[in-house]
Formats: C-alpha cells, sequence, structure tokens
C-alpha cells in the first residue's frame, strides 16, 4: 500500500493512474475511445470508480469500487470481510476532462475486504440511469473474466486526475505486504510509476475500456514483505523483490457475486470471493 499523502493524512493509500490511447479499429468497425476520466470518482484519501456488472442494470442501484484499505473505518484485518455496514461517504464525480460534475453519496458499504483481494464495494444513494440523465456519465463495466497478459492498461486516479500507462507484465501467485496476503495480483510493467492517493483507481483495459483490475500497491524501498514494501511468493514459497514496480488487484471474480438489483450473493454459483 503506499504511504499517506503528508503528514496530516493517516489512512495508507495506494498507487496509481495513468491514461493511453485505445488503438484504433480497423474499418469497418469503430474507433475506439480513448481512456479518459469519465466515471472515476475521487475520495477524501483515495481513488475509484463508479461500476457495473455485466448484467446490471439500468435501474439498479450505481456501485462505486475502491481499495479495502481506503474504507473509511480503517482497513479490515486478515481475514475480515465487511457486508452491509451503513455509509454516508461521498464522491466527486469526473466527467472525461477530469473536471469534478457532481458529488455522490453512499448509503451502504456491500463488500469490503483485504483478504486474497483489496476490494470496496459502495452502493450509492442513486441509480445509473439518474447519473447518465443528471451528468452524461456513465460507468465503468467490470470484465467478467482473467485479464492477459501483455495487455496495454490505463490506471486512472480520480484523486489525482492523473493518468498512467503501462502493460500487464504478468500475475503474481500470492502477494504479501505486512499482515496482508493477495491471490493472482496484477504486476505492471515499470512504466507505472503509481503514486500515494491513486490507491482504488481502476485499472482499464485500451481495448475494450472494461476495468480489469483495481490499483493497489507498490515496493517503494526494495524490503522484503513490509507495509509499502510487497514482496511476490511463488507456489513453492519462493520469494521476490521488485523494488519500484507496482500492482493491482484482478476484479473478474466479482461479477459472479452480484444478482439482480445489483444485490451481493457471497453464495452465488461461481461466486470465489472471502465470506464474513
Amino acid at each position: 500500500m503506499k504511504k499517506p499523502l503528508g503528514a496530516v493524512v493517516t489512512a495508507l493509500v495506494l498507487a496509481g493512474a495513468g491514461a493511453a490511447p485505445a488503438v484504433a479499429a480497423s474499418a469497418p468497425a469503430p474507433a475506439v475511445t480513448a481512456v479518459n476520466f469519465a466515471g472515476t470518482v475521487s475520495l477524501s484519501n483515495c481513488s475509484g470508480s463508479v461500476i457495473r456488472f455485466p448484467n446490471s442494470a439500468d435501474t439498479d442501484p450505481a456501485l462505486v469500487m475502491t481499495n479495502g484499505h481506503c474504507l473509511e473505518t480503517g482497513f479490515p484485518e486478515p481475514g475480515e470481510v465487511i457486508t452491509g455496514q451503513s455509509s454516508s461517504r461521498t464522491f466527486g464525480l469526473l466527467n472525461s476532462a477530469g473536471t469534478k460534475v457532481a458529488t455522490l453519496r453512499a448509503n451502504q458499504v456491500v463488500y469490503s475486504t483485504m483478504t486474497d483481494t483489496d476490494v470496496t464495494i459502495y452502493r450509492l444513494t442513486t441509480t445509473y440511469s439518474a447519473i447518465k440523465s443528471s451528468y452524461g456519465i456513465s460507468p465503468l463495466t467490470v470484465q467478467d473474466t482473467h485479464p492477459t497478459a501483455g495487455t496495454a492498461i490505463t490506471v486512472a486516479s480520480g484523486y489525482w486526475k492523473r493518468t498512467y500507462a503501462c502493460n500487464i507484465d504478468g500475475f503474481v501467485y500470492r502477494l504479501k505486504e505486512g499482515d496482508w496476503t493477495w491471490k493472482d495480483s496484477v504486476r505492471y510493467t515499470s512504466a507505472c510509476q503509481t503514486i500515494g492517493g491513486t490507491s482504488g483507481s481502476p485499472v482499464i483495459d485500451n481495448a475494450t475500456g472494461k476495468v480489469v483490475a483495481v490499483n493497489n500497491t507498490g515496493n517503494e524501498d526494495g524490503e522484503r514483505c513490509t507495509e509499502n514494501n510487497p514482496c511476490e511468493v511463488d507456489a513453492n514459497g519462493n520469494v521476490t523483490v521488485r523494488e519500484g514496480i507496482n500492482y493491482a488487484e484482478e476484479t473478474y471474480q466479482i461479477p459472479a457475486c452480484f444478482g439482480a438489483g445489483n444485490k451481493l450473493d457471497l453464495n452465488a454459483s461461481g461466486c470465489v470471493l472471502p465470506k464474513p
């Protein structure tokens, strides 16, 4: 996880955002639109995005995704899963240029954990259709299939209104940082030099515009498996430290845990998220 933003910030914040233009599709298919800030949000200490799943309806309550370590009540403990917690947290909704156009409000922490992954999902007091009607902004869709190594990505930070462009370098069997361990994490190529405050930023596939991961940490000082210095652990227990390399947590497994009305169902078929 990234260090706090200045001495007055007490919550740890994680890594990066970046925008690279998507490759234009060849005729007669329409050109792919370059990744921008539309649908991203700023939090008090982190970044995030308004998200939907492939089967979400326009009339469903809108959801915001950020990191588990960005939760306003503090870091979830190892093994802890929070569901249905009341929240009134606010988010600054950004348009494509990175300008704040609205303040959105949550009424619930639907799901939050730092076990196996690092994610918090909030339910808002409004719907996707209402956001679209009022501000012309659509949510980002979470891809429901595993990302691919080599994919060109953009990490878009609503906090900093800044983007970082790089590729998925590969996947980490276990990423360990302090007391927390995450599974099958995304490792960026070195071009994504993300900074504190970009925690929770959506990692967007440039070709599809879909979210494939949520940005969350990086090894700052070359230390081994300490806070702000995650280490990679392979299936045989071998540890690798990559100073200056940053990481994200995959999100493809999340859609299977949400049913009609964007309601969380941790017992749904195919849902593998940790349970309380």
